[in-house]
C-alpha cells in the first residue's frame, strides 16, 4: 500500500493543476445539485419491531386521513391573579384566538375549542387550545409559524399569560456556530503547531472543501433518499473533525520529510506513502463505526451513519490527492521564515563544500539534499543541532519509560473513578421540560403541569384492535393502574373495528414512573391493546438503543481489532487500543451522568433540568469517539512501529513515535475538543449533552489513554508488544503501512540513497 500511495502522492504533486480542477468540479457539481434539489423534510422516523411502531401503523391503517404524523401545538392561557379563564372577557379572547388559528393557515388540520373539549383546569385558571397540522414540524411554513406566534402575542396584549408548546415551533436545526468556533480555534492551534500560515491553512481549506462536497451531496439527495434535515449536521461535524486531522497528519509528515533533505516532490510522495497509509486505515475505522449503526435497525440512524461515512471517505481521498497537489503550490512557504532561512543556509554550505572538493553536479545535488538532515536542521523551528532536540513529546515519553507502572496505575484508576457514575446511567429522550426556562415551550410545559398535572405533557395513546366492548374493557383495566391520572372514553373509528384511548400518567413524561406505567399497561392488557404516542415512542426508542449497544460495540471493536492487527502486525497492540478506548468512553459517560443526570457542576455547563441521558448518547459517542481515537492510535503507534521495524529497540521506538507524533496528535485533539465544546453553549439540551460528552471523551482518550496508558503498556511489554504468531503472520495480508517495502524499493532504485534512507 505504501508504494501505491507514494506513487499517488507524487502524481498528485506533478499533476496538481488537474487534481485541483477535478476537486473544484466535484464541489461545483455537488453545490449545484444541492441548490436545485427539492427541500429536505425532517425525514420519516420508524422503529421496526417495537410496539409503539405497530400501534402507529395500526392508526394509519384504521384511522385514514388522521394527522398522527403532523405537528401539534398547545396554546396555553393563564388568567391574571384573581380571575379565571371562564370569565366572560377571558373566554371572549380565547374564542377569538380559536377563530384566528382556524383561519390563519391552510396547513391547520384541526383547532380544539378548550371550553367544548373540557380543556380548562379544575381551578379555572388555565386553559389550552390544541392545534394539529397537516404537515410535520419541519415542513411548516414561516407564515404558519408566524400566525401561531401572533395569536399568542395578541392574547398577551389583552393581559393573559400565553405560552406555546408542542413541536409546531420546532425549526430546522441551526448549524454553523459550533463549526465556526471550531474552525477559529483550529486555525490558532495550527498556526502555533506549524509556525506558518500556509501550513496552518491547508488543513482548514481542505477540510472545508470535503465537508462542502459531502454535505452538498447529502442535501442534493436528501429528498430522494428521505435523509432528513439532521443527517447533514452529523456529516459536517464528523467530516470537519477527520478532515482537519487527516490533512494535519499529511502536512506534518511532509515537513518532516523536507527536514530530512528530500526535494519537494519526493517529500510529498513519502508523506502520502507513510502518513497516508495511516490515514487510510484510520478512515476505515471511522467508516466501520458509522456504517455499524445499521445494527440498531432504525432506518434514520442507518442513513445518518452511511451519509457521514461517505463524508469521511471524501476526507481520506482529499488527504491523499488534494493535499499533495496544494503542497505543490505552497513551495517553501509551507515552513516558517526562520526555517526557510536555515534551509537556504544549509543548501549554500553543502554547495560550497561540494565545489571545493570537486564533486560532480549529481553528487553536489545529493550532498545539498542530505546536508540539512546531516546537520540536524529542524525546519519547523529553523534551528541546527547535532542531535534531534528533546521536544515535549520526547521528554514525556522518556518520563513514562522511567515510571511505566506508576503512569499506568494513575491513568487506569483515574479513568475508573470517573467511570463510576456510568453504573447509574438512565436513558431516555428529553422533552420540553428539559428546555431552558427562557423558552416559551418550557413555560407552556410548566403551566400545563401546574394546571393539569405533570403527566399531562406526555399522554399515552392506546390503540385497541377490536370493537367497542374490547375498548371499554381495556379502558377499565387501565383505570385501575396506580400510575394513571385520567383515562378518556374510547374513540372508535368509522368501521367500528378499532378505537383510541388517551391515558394521562400521574408523573412527567421522562420519569421512570411513566416508563413503568407503559410496561404495566402492556403486561396487563391483551395483545390487541397497543401503546404509542410520543412518550411511548421515546421509551421504546431508548430500549432499542440500549439493547443494540453491546452488539454494536462487539461489531465495531471486533472489526477494528482485525483491521489494526493487519496494520500493526501484532495481537497485543490492537487489544490494548480497544480496551483503552472502552475505558475512555465509559469514563466520559460517567462524566455525562454526573453533570446531566445528577446535576454535579450543572450550573457551570448551563444544565437547568436534570434527567435521563439522551438515548442516542452512548451509541453515538461510541461511534464518533471510536473513529477519532483510532485516528490518534494509528498515527502515533504507526510511527513507533515504523521505527521498530527499522531497527530501533522498543523503548527507542516509543520515544521516536512521540518525537514525531505527539505534537501533531496533541494539536488534532485540542482542535476536536474545541469543535465539540463549541456545542456546549447551545440552548438545546441534546446538543449541549452531545458537545460535552464528545469533548470529554476526546480529552480522556487523547491525553490519558493515547499519551499515557499506551506508552506505559508498550514499555512494559517490550518486544512482546509486536509479537504475532507465525501462522497468523502468513494469513494476514501485508499492507506495508510502515513503508518498509517502499524503503527497499527506493533504495534499489537509488543506491546512493541507502545511507539517507536509514535515517527515515
Amino acid at each position: 500500500m505504501a508504494t501505491f500511495l507514494y506513487k499517488l502522492g507524487r502524481f498528485a504533486f506533478r499533476r496538481r493543476h488537474v487534481v485541483i480542477l477535478l476537486w473544484i468540479a466535484l464541489l461545483t457539481i455537488a453545490g449545484v445539485g444541492a441548490a436545485t434539489a427539492p427541500a429536505a423534510t425532517s425525514g420519516s422516523f420508524s422503529m421496526p419491531g417495537t410496539e409503539a411502531q405497530r400501534a402507529f401503523d395500526l392508526l394509519e391503517e384504521r384511522f385514514p386521513g388522521g394527522s398522527a404524523d403532523g405537528a401539534n401545538a398547545r396554546v396555553v392561557f393563564k388568567a391574571p391573579d384573581g380571575q379565571k379563564m371562564t370569565d366572560p372577557a377571558n373566554k371572549t379572547r380565547v374564542d377569538e384566538a380559536v377563530a384566528e388559528l382556524r383561519s390563519g393557515s391552510d396547513q391547520v388540520a384541526n383547532v380544539t375549542d378548550p371550553y367544548a373539549a373540557q380543556a380548562v383546569s379544575q381551578d379555572g385558571t388555565t386553559a389550552y387550545i390544541h392545534v394539529s397540522y397537516k404537515a410535520n414540524g419541519m415542513e411548516l411554513t414561516d407564515e404558519t409559524r408566524e400566525a401561531l406566534k401572533e395569536t399568542g402575542e395578541e392574547a398577551r396584549d389583552a393581559g393573559l399569560t400565553v405560552e406555546i408548546g408542542g413541536d409546531a415551533l420546532q425549526a430546522a436545526p441551526e448549524t454553523g456556530t459550533g463549526e465556526i468556533i471550531g474552525v477559529i480555534v483550529a486555525g490558532i492551534v495550527l498556526v502555533i503547531t506549524f509556525g506558518s500560515l500556509i501550513a496552518a491553512g491547508l488543513p482548514l481549506v481542505t477540510a472545508i472543501i470535503g465537508v462542502g462536497i459531502g454535505v452538498s451531496s447529502i442535501t442534493a439527495l436528501a429528498s430522494a433518499l428521505d435523509l432528513g434535515t439532521t443527517t447533514g449536521t452529523l456529516a459536517s461535524m464528523i467530516g470537519l473533525a477527520v478532515g482537519i486531522d487527516y490533512a494535519l497528519f499529511i502536512v506534518s509528515r511532509y515537513r518532516a520529510e523536507l527536514a530530512e533533505g528530500r526535494d519537494r516532490e519526493e517529500a510529498a510522495g513519502r508523506a502520502v506513502g507513510t502518513a497516508g497509509s495511516a490515514v487510510v486505515f484510520a478512515g476505515l475505522t471511522v467508516v466501520i463505526a458509522l456504517v455499524g449503526l445499521a445494527v440498531v435497525n432504525i432506518p434514520m440512524l442507518t442513513k445518518m451513519g452511511v451519509a457521514a461515512a461517505g463524508t469521511v471517505a471524501i476526507a481520506v481521498l482529499i488527504a491523499l490527492t488534494l493535499i499533495p497537489a496544494l503542497l505543490g503550490y505552497a513551495g517553501k512557504r509551507i515552513v516558517g521564515r526562520k526555517a526557510r532561512k536555515a534551509m537556504a543556509e544549509a543548501a549554500t554550505t553543502a554547495s560550497g563544500t561540494s565545489a571545493t572538493s570537486g564533486t560532480s553536479g549529481a553528487s553536489a545535488a545529493s550532498a545539498a539534499s542530505a546536508a540539512p538532515a546531516a546537520s540536524g536542521v529542524d525546519l519547523a523551528k529553523g534551528e541546527q543541532e547535532e542531535e534531534p532536540k528533546a521536544n515535549a513529546g520526547t521528554r514525556w515519553a522518556r518520563l513514562v519509560l522511567r515510571r511505566p507502572v506508576v503512569v499506568l496505575l494513575v491513568g487506569v484508576l483515574g479513568l475508573g473513578a470517573l467511570a463510576v457514575p456510568a453504573a447509574s446511567l438512565e436513558m431516555g429522550l428529553p422533552d420540553d421540560g428539559a428546555q431552558p426556562t427562557s423558552t416559551t415551550q418550557r413555560r407552556a410545559y410548566d403551566l400545563l403541569s401546574e394546571g393539569f398535572g405533570p403527566g399531562f405533557n406526555g399522554p399515552l395513546m392506546v390503540v385497541v384492535d377490536g370493537d367497542k366492548a374490547a375498548a371499554d374493557k381495556a379502558a377499565e383495566q387501565i383505570k385501575g393502574l396506580d400510575g394513571v391520572a385520567a383515562v378518556t372514553p374510547p374513540t372508535p373509528n368509522k368501521a367500528g373495528d378499532a378505537a383510541m384511548v388517551t391515558v394521562v400518567p400521574k408523573d412527567r413524561p421522562s420519569s421512570t414512573e411513566t416508563e413503568s406505567l407503559v410496561h404495566e399497561i402492556r403486561d396487563t392488557t391483551g395483545d390487541n391493546v397497543l401503546v404509542t404516542g410520543q412518550t411511548a415512542m421515546n421509551i421504546d426508542f431508548s430500549q432499542k438503543m440500549n439493547d443494540a449497544l453491546l452488539p454494536y460495540l462487539a461489531l465495531v471493536v471486533g472489526l477494528a481489532f482485525l483491521l489494526l492487527m493487519v496494520v500493526f502486525r501484532s495481537v497485543l497492540v490492537p487489544l490494548k487500543a480497544a480496551l483503552g478506548f472502552l475505558l475512555s468512553v465509559v469514563a466520559a459517560l460517567g462524566a455525562v451522568v454526573a453533570v446531566f443526570q445528577w446535576g454535579w457542576l450543572g450550573s457551570l455547563f448551563g444544565v437547568e433540568q436534570t434527567g435521563p441521558i439522551m438515548s442516542m448518547m452512548p451509541i453515538f459517542m461510541v461511534g464518533v469517539v471510536f473513529g477519532l481515537a483510532m485516528d490518534y492510535e494509528v498515527f502515533l503507534v504507526t510511527r513507533m512501529r515504523e521505527a521498530y521495524v527499522h531497527g530501533e529497540r522498543p523503548g527507542e521506538a516509543i520515544v521516536t513515535g512521540f518525537r514525531h507524533g505527539a505534537r501533531v496528535v496533541t494539536a488534532a485533539a485540542v482542535i476536536m475538543i474545541a469543535v465539540f465544546a463549541g456545542f456546549i453553549g447551545s440552548s438545546e439540551q441534546m446538543v449541549k449533552m452531545i458537545g460535552f460528552g464528545l469533548a470529554t471523551a476526546v480529552l480522556f482518550d487523547a491525553f490519558i489513554v493515547r499519551m499515557a496508558i499506551v506508552p506505559a503498556v508498550l514499555a512494559l511489554l517490550g518486544h512482546k508488544a509486536w509479537w504475532l504468531p507465525r501462522w497468523l503472520d502468513r494469513v494476514l495480508p501485508n499492507v506495508d503501512v510502515e513503508g518498509e517495502g517502499l524503503r527497499k524499493e527506493l533504495a534499489d532504485d537509488d543506491p546512493e540513497a541507502e545511507r539517507e534512507l536509514v535515517r527515515v
